[in-house]
């Protein structure tokens, strides 16, 4: 079974939109190896929207790509992003055109399938936009998933809806591996966190084989590019990276990675909340919040493999504060016989056993997350 991890690499959108060439894409690639991120686990460089020419072939009826950004073909950029270790992504759209205004795949689910299979494509992100009203979403999508199958080749099926038509519901059942029930994400921080506790609810749809994707991240844009709405602070970056983390939603970089150094590279290659993102067991984490009437404040628990646990505190209210957790929210009763040790995952500080309470003092919209271990007492 493949995609038995949440995808992690890098998606063009964000940043560039319809600006891509194959000159960028193979930067991106050989930056993704200078800047470690490679090592991290970060593998899919995924060209999204405006890759093709506005019409497909009027000869052969194919979507061709745009000679002018990609002279040397897909199969060429493809054969590119393999040769350096990494998986190369693309997109296409269920409607009669793309979301952008590109030839979409309605009718042309096979072919197209195959065309992509033949340039060495390991991801399929397919969009929603421009279908037939009277045509039921999972019908298209059922025919993709099965075209996708027929071609012979592991490719990660991208359930990209917008949150329409629920797919959360469906997704697993028509072969998709990653499902976004949320709409498109922007660079700031309302956006980030209207969809992280939009999508709580919906995290227990998450299992090996199948994720909830909360949308590209926006950490490192700085208020630039193609969703651009003003940009987030580094710490806002942090409580994003940590929240998707936690969520064990695919990390797709919507950044120019060329750019990251410093505090947000190390961030984003931090193996120990990678390792929480890529959990085995992938379950999703649920709401262990104590005290909810106080806005903002926000404790998110989840069950790990080999008997430990996650905890997240975020304080995404507008002002600095304590963000409490109690055990028995978790589930731990004062009679188990059993306190926990908090290890915070950014700075590796550790606690002394707790009993009954844990919290953190945290900056307006900062985050923390730590790995739990239970001790008996």
């Amino acid at each position: 079974m493949i995609a038995q991890r949440p995808p992690m690499g890098f998606n063009t959108w964000n940043t560039f939109g319809k600006d891509i060439s194959e000159e960028l894409i193979r930067g991106i690639a050989d930056c993704f190896i200078e800047k470690g991120l490679k090592d991290a686990g970060y593998e899919y460089i995924v060209i999204d929207d405006c890759w093709s020419e506005k019409e497909r072939d009027p000869k052969t009826g194919k979507i061709v790509a745009d000679r002018r950004k990609f002279p040397s073909g897909m199969k060429a950029l493809g054969d590119y992003i393999h040769e350096r270790g990494l998986k190369f992504g693309m997109y296409s759209c269920s409607g009669v055109r793309t979301c952008a205004g590109y030839p979409g795949s309605f009718g042309h689910e096979f072919e197209d399938a195959a065309d992509f299979a033949s340039y060495g494509c390991d991801l399929l992100k397919y969009d929603f936009c421009f279908r037939p009203n009277n045509v039921e979403s999972k019908l298209l999508y059922r025919r993709m998933g099965m075209a996708l199958r027929q071609t012979g080749r592991d490719i990660v099926f991208s359930v990209c809806t917008g949150g329409m038509d629920h797919p959360e519901r469906w997704a697993r059942s028509v072969g998709g591996h990653l499902y976004r029930s949320t709409l498109d994400i922007s660079d700031s921080f309302d956006s980030f966190k209207n969809i992280a506790l939009g999508q709580a609810g919906n995290l227990c749809y998450t299992a090996p084989g199948c994720f909830n994707d909360l949308d590209m991240l926006t950490v490192g844009m700085y208020g630039k590019g193609n969703v651009g709405d003003g940009g987030c602070t580094t710490e806002e970056y942090k409580t994003q990276f940590l929240l998707w983390c936690l969520f064990g939603t695919p990390l797709m970089l919507g950044c120019d990675p060329r750019t990251l150094s410093g505090e947000l590279l190390s961030l984003l290659t931090n193996k120990k909340l990678i390792a929480v993102n890529r959990d085995a067991e992938c379950r999703g984490a649920f709401e262990a919040s104590a005290h909810p009437w106080i806005g903002g404040r926000k404790a998110y628990f989840r069950f790990l493999e080999d008997g430990e646990y996650a905890l997240g505190l975020f304080n995404l209210s507008d002002s600095d504060g304590e963000v409490p957790f109690y055990l028995y929210s978790a589930g731990l009763g004062d009679l188990s016989g059993y306190g926990m040790v908090f290890e915070d995952l950014v700075t590796g500080e550790r606690s002394d056993i707790r009993k009954d309470y844990f919290s953190a003092d945290l900056p307006a919209h900062g985050g923390a997350l730590y790995r739990v271990r239970l001790v008996k007492l």
